[in-house]
C-alpha cells in the first residue's frame, strides 16, 4: 500500500511540452508518482508526492515544478519528528 498524503494539494506539476520522456523523474521519485508513456512522463499518482523535490532537480529539460519542503508533506515530517499533530496551515486538516 503506497503513502498518500492530502487530496489535491502538492505543488507538483509537469510541463508536457517540455517533456521528452527520459525518464528521469520516475527514476528517482520515492512514491511512484510518475510513469512514462507515449514518450513523456505522466503523472499518475499525485496524491503520493512528498514534495521532496527530486524530480524537478533532476529534470534536465525543466519540465518538472515542485516547491520542494513545503505543504503537508514538511506537516507531516514535522510532526512525526516532533511527535506532534502535522499541520501544514492549509485548513484542511492534516491528521
Amino acid at each position: 500500500m503506497a503513502l498518500k498524503y492530502l487530496r489535491n494539494v502538492a505543488t507538483l506539476s509537469l510541463d508536457g511540452g517540455k517533456c521528452t520522456g527520459c525518464g528521469a523523474c520516475a527514476g528517482v521519485c520515492p512514491h511512484g508518482v510518475f510513469s512514462i508513456a507515449a514518450g513523456e512522463a505522466q503523472i499518475k499518482e499525485k496524491d503520493r508526492c512528498m514534495e521532496c523535490g527530486a524530480c524537478a532537480k533532476n529534470c534536465p529539460f525543466e519540465a518538472i515544478s515542485v516547491k520542494s519542503g513545503t505543504g503537508c508533506a514538511l506537516a507531516y515530517i514535522t510532526g512525526f519528528l516532533s511527535g506532534s499533530e502535522p499541520n501544514c496551515g492549509c485548513g484542511k486538516g492534516c491528521s
